[in-house]
């Protein structure tokens, strides 16, 4: 079945870097644009980065442009988020979703930047 499974979250004090990923199974991961979405408590569900098929082509939220980085392996049918100076508004769950003509979701990480 289809899976979607990140990893790599955890607690990091503000500046700090962390590299999430995102391990794919049961879908033709090449052909599927790759997003990262993270949803804060309280808040709606955010679009982060995105990368297209090949990887050609990637896109950001202006809150994390210069700071984050998304990439893919599709040798490892895997995505990637790697952060850099972090902040406390950071703080969210972070989730990998998959988009072609359907989408598929991931259960989530938790990032926490805090002091």
């Amino acid at each position: 079945q289809v899976q979607l499974v990140e990893s790599g979250g955890g607690l990091v004090q503000p500046g700090g870097s962390l590299r999430l990923s995102c391990a794919a199974s049961g879908f033709t991961f090449s052909i599927y644009t790759m997003r990262w979405y993270r949803q804060a408590p309280g808040q709606e569900r955010e679009l982060v980065a995105a990368i297209t098929s090949a990887g050609g082509s990637t896109s950001y939220a202006d809150s994390v442009r210069g700071r984050f980085t998304i990439s893919r392996d599709n040798a490892k049918n895997t995505a990637y988020l790697q952060m850099n100076s972090l902040k406390p508004e950071d703080t969210a769950v972070y989730y990998c979703n998959a988009l072609r003509l359907r989408q598929y979701w991931g259960q989530g990480t938790q990032v926490t930047v805090s002091s």
